[in-house]
């Protein structure tokens, strides 16, 4: 059955072109095209598109005014179609925490139709059009979590290895479809002196920056990009910063742990990969200091971090599973679940309650 997209840009120019690059694929039909919010009110409507690409900057109503509209009235998948500029990108990082299933630089667009692109606009429809959706109105906010633990005698609250026994003193994190959206919930109850924590979102490098500063602005700890061979420290949430590298943990030897960046071919078909990042973190715990671990995995399509959770929970690291019916796709949950690596499965709206409650609370065997 043909995917139906509607086009919403205000330029004649990107719209030919997107218009152009999808109608050339079997399984896609253009439903119809928009300059503005208006028109695109109308269209969807009329003609209940599958998928939406979205420009940002439009006249009249913006492209974040129409998306919330839209994700409030009416959820379809939404790919926001942005410029990679400052401006550009930070408006793309709020359009994914709206509930937008993904983004595309315009840049990345070839502005002659004759040349070849690297496939990433049609496979970005193909994964919209299988998303489902929980409206924003049935949601239910996220829950406080509870004070960080205070740190160990004798232990500085820098490191890694500081805190209560049985509570997390590292938490990873993977996701990828809806995941910023996820992420923003999830970040939301984290206390200001969390335990070091690093993510895998996929997402277009270009814009990661941009959603580190908008988390950042949003929640207590500090939120930033990775950089190779920072320490962990507690109150830190480190997100991978780009397509070319994997984000792992490392041994510091007696200063505790540091974060990584390390080239490579995909995994599970992505780089950064969250397979590589548990793994990697199962490594260098091991199973004698594995309860100091916890690996979360949230919504995404496929099957990145459902192995690299096997590991986690091998060594007796903590490890959950966001639940099918608050995913926007259920693939990278469902496959640690089957595999029996998720010791919690939980909705999203738990989840940061669960990282912090009391040791072995609530916990699924």
């Amino acid at each position: 059955m043909s995917i139906r997209v509607l086009i919403v840009d205000d330029s004649p120019l990107m719209r030919a072109l997107l218009q152009h690059r999808l109608e050339r694929e079997a399984d896609i039909t253009i439903a119809g095209t928009a300059a503005n919010a208006a028109e695109a009110r109308q269209l969807i409507k009329a003609l209940d598109p599958d998928v939406v690409t979205l420009d940002i900057e439009m006249p009249g109503m913006d492209g974040l005014s129409f998306l919330q509209k839209i994700m409030e009235l009416r959820p379809t998948p939404v790919i926001l179609v942005s410029g990679a500029t400052e401006a550009g990108a930070s408006a793309t990082a709020r359009g994914l925490q709206l509930g937008a299933i993904g983004c595309i630089p315009k840049s990345q667009l070839k502005m002659n139709p004759s040349e070849a692109d690297d496939g990433a606009l049609v496979a970005m429809v193909r994964e919209a059009a299988r998303v489902r959706f929980v409206p924003v109105a049935a949601r239910t906010p996220p829950a406080s979590a509870s004070p960080a633990p205070p740190a160990a005698s004798g232990l500085t609250s820098g490191s890694a290895h500081a805190g209560d026994k049985g509570r997390p003193e590292v938490i990873v994190i993977g996701a990828s479809t809806g995941g910023v959206e996820a992420l923003h919930t999830v970040l939301a109850g984290f206390p200001a002196d969390c335990p070091p924590t690093l993510i895998v979102q996929h997402i277009n490098g270009c814009f990661a920056g941009a959603i580190a500063q908008s988390f950042d602005r949003a929640v207590r700890p500090k939120v930033m990009l990775a950089e190779s061979d920072m320490p962990l420290e507690r109150g830190m949430v480190l997100l991978a910063p780009d397509n070319e590298r994997h984000l792992q943990v490392a041994s510091a030897g007696a200063r505790g742990m540091r974060c990584v960046l390390r080239e490579g071919e995909p995994v599970a078909g992505h780089r950064p990969s969250v397979d590589r990042l548990f793994a990697s973190l199962a490594s260098t715990l091991g199973p004698a200091r594995g309860e100091r671990g916890l690996g979360v995995l949230l919504t995404g399509m496929g099957q990145d971090g459902a192995q690299g959770m096997v590991q986690l929970a091998s060594i007796g690291a903590h490890t959950i599973a966001q639940d099918q019916a608050s995913c926007v796709v259920f693939g990278m949950p469902r496959a640690a679940i089957e595999l029996g690596a998720a010791r919690e499965v939980l909705p999203l709206e738990r989840i940061a309650s669960a990282i912090f409650a009391p040791a072995g609370a609530g916990a699924v065997p």
